[in-house]
Order: structure tokens, then sequence, then C-alpha cells
């Protein structure tokens, strides 16, 4: 794989990033993900398969913290694979995960690992902070299992 691709399917999955999740635009699931885009593992349980999950997750954040955006600290692209290091922060203004808005900043870290193939992801595998956020929400304690 050339340099120029590499740098072109970093260049994709920055702009899905900051289309979906920065600016809010649920169309760019549309736009950047292939129609049989497989997420491997799902941002919510129940989250919708495919694309769906992908535009649900993006929504859900937004609503509930319209200033949600997502900072790339890192891309990392080799063959068709590219790794996405990030942290994510919102002012939490509406209800997320059942809890209401509390006016606090909510801050997500992760690593996404998307597959490219043409002009279009075709997976996603992902680790976030669960844990992290689950406790900024209050809905456990720090140092539970």
């Amino acid at each position: 794989m050339t340099t120029d691709q590499l740098s072109s399917n970093k260049q994709l999955v920055e702009d899905f990033i900051q289309d979906l999740f920065t600016k809010g635009d649920s169309d760019a699931v549309d736009r950047y993900l292939d129609p049989a885009f497989v997420n491997h593992d799902p941002p919510f349980p129940g989250a919708p398969d495919g694309p769906d999950g992908m535009r649900a997750a993006a929504m859900m954040f937004r609503q509930a913290m319209p200033d949600w955006h997502s900072d790339v600290e890192r891309l990392v692209a080799e063959g068709d694979i590219v790794v996405e290091v990030f942290t994510a922060r919102g002012t939490h203004r509406g209800e997320l995960m059942g809890v209401p808005g509390t006016g606090e900043t909510i801050t997500l870290r992760g690593i996404n690992v998307f597959r490219v193939q043409g002009d279009r992801i075709v997976e996603r595998w992902g680790s976030l902070d669960q844990l992290g956020l689950l406790q900024q929400l209050g809905l456990t304690s720090p140092g539970s299992p």
C-alpha cells in the first residue's frame, strides 16, 4: 500500500469522526460507512447493528452534550487498518444513560480500530473507557469492580 493510500485512509477516518461526533452530522454514517459495515464492539448495550449503531451512539452523546467533540490524539495506519486514539468531551446538559444533565464536563477516552476498503469504512473494533464514563455519571463509584 502506498503512502498516499495510507494518508487517504487516515483522512477518511478523521473526517468521519469529526463529521459524526464533533459536528453531529448523522448523514456522515451514510457517506463514510459501507452499508455492510460491521461494528465488532457495539457502543452501548442494545445498540443497533451496522451503521445505525454508530449513528445512534453519536446522536445519544450529542443530545446529552450538544458541545460533544472528539479530539484525535493519534492516527496510525498500516495496510487497510487505521487506529484512532481519542479523547472526547462535552458538557452534560441532557439525559445520558438515565442520568439527567449535571452541567459537568464528561470525558471519554478510547481507541478505535477501523478497516477501510476503497473509500468506505467496513469494520470497527473499539475499547472505550466505559468505567470512567459510568463513574462520571455517578452510576458506579471509584474503586468498584
